[in-house]
């Protein structure tokens, strides 16, 4: 069996990882310019392979994407779970014409929700590669033994080249909270949470919807992702490129050596093209938007040193996800979803679980306790005072 090491050394992964991210420190009229030719490419191998695209749309790059790529004259459905998303990405959604998903049907016929994966899976909370990783430790097999233990210790077993010190341990401090299901096993004396981990909600809400239309529709996605946001697909963008062509994936993602001031420059042309033809997109004057710029992000500013930035939010997501949640400084998304909506705050934070033993109600407050995330305070540090919080 060829190791990952192995097949590394094959395909010359640590140069193409190299020659890409000489791509990412190029000026923004390179990357511009260089998104334009791998984009019109991917439409020209699909069409040679009797293949349809379209864009996965979700928050503003996906949203810049759509819009580029229109701009290109690549005129390709958008489709989206956008009922996961804020109420301002839903009406850019709805002025682009974007195709709304439903979530995955349950074994009962009834659609996935946001609560019910939660009471049935668990939280997700820090990062989908850590939860996964939670995920496995919580749910120990015969089967996943050798992952459990590299998990817990970093040494891999021989397909992953029996390394000592991989990547495949978990951070220490996320082991003393969350790993304390190996302790007889690996015997340390790691915490167990008082809740439950998983990485399942992308697939039910959003990948597997999306997924099932692609294969009734012969169509394969440009993806709005870029390898300098790190996580586990930068270093797969960063081997594989912009275009993908694999045995079980295809897939176009023309942002992938961009930065975020280059997001961020390419969306302000972007406004400017969809006010030119909005009609284009939807032609319902009701549904038009003065600016494609979701409310949740607020506007984008130019500091003194020319820097580009969005006055709120940087990043958005379901208003129940938690990737990311602690390297956020404050007001968080928590706090920011309390000033929009304190109804749906509460029922997050409080009462959109129930403890299967105890028949306690309880939400994201238990799993921001436990991680290290205020949350009940305002932002400032003063107290709202003997709310329905404790």
């Amino acid at each position: 069996m060829e190791t990952v090491i192995e097949r590394m050394e094959r395909i010359g992964a640590d140069k193409k990882i190299a020659d890409f991210m000489v791509k990412e420190q190029q000026p923004y009229s390179f990357k511009r310019r260089y998104a334009q030719i791998r984009a019109r490419e991917f439409e020209s191998e699909c069409d040679k392979r009797g293949l349809n695209c379209h864009v996965s749309v979700g928050g503003l790059d996906s949203i810049v994407l759509f819009l580029f790529l229109h701009s290109l004259h690549i005129r390709v459905p958008g489709i989206s779970a956008s009922h996961l998303e804020d109420s301002s990405i839903q009406r850019v959604h709805k002025a682009l014409g974007i195709e709304r998903m439903h979530s995955a049907a349950r074994e009962d016929g009834k659609p996935w929700t946001k609560a019910a994966i939660i009471q049935e899976f668990g939280f997700p909370v820090l990062s989908k590669e850590v939860a996964a990783k939670i995920e496995l430790l919580e749910h120990p097999s015969e089967k996943n033994k050798t992952v459990r233990h590299a998990i817990i210790t970093g040494e891999t077993g021989e397909y992953g080249g029996n390394r000592e010190k991989s990547r495949m341990k978990l951070a220490q401090k996320w082991l003393e909270l969350f790993a304390g299901y190996e302790n007889e096993n690996e015997g340390v004396d790691y915490k167990i949470a008082p809740f439950q981990v998983s990485s399942k909600c992308c697939y039910y809400l959003k990948e597997k919807p999306c997924d099932d239309w692609a294969r009734e529709h012969n169509s394969v996605p440009y993806l709005g992702l870029m390898a300098s946001e790190g996580g586990r697909r930068a270093k797969s963008l960063r081997i594989n490129g912009c275009n993908y062509f694999g045995k079980s994936t295809i897939r176009s993602a023309p942002f992938a050596i961009f930065h975020r001031q280059d997001i961020l420059t390419l969306a302000l042309e972007m406004d400017e093209y969809y006010r030119a033809h909005w009609q284009e997109f939807n032609p319902d004057p009701d549904a038009r938007v003065e600016t494609v710029i979701p409310a949740i992000y607020g506007t984008i500013e130019r500091r003194e040193d020319g820097t580009l930035y969005t006055t709120k939010a940087q990043r958005t997501g379901c208003s129940m996800c938690g990737f990311g949640i602690h390297m956020e400084r404050r007001p968080h998304r928590f706090d920011l979803l309390r000033e929009r909506s304190r109804k749906e705050w509460e029922f997050w934070m409080l009462r959109c679980c129930t403890d299967p033993e105890t028949g306690e109600q309880y939400g994201w407050g238990r799993v921001l306790d436990w991680i290290g995330v205020p949350w009940k305070d305002l932002p400032d540090g003063n107290f709202e005072g003997q709310v329905s919080i404790w």
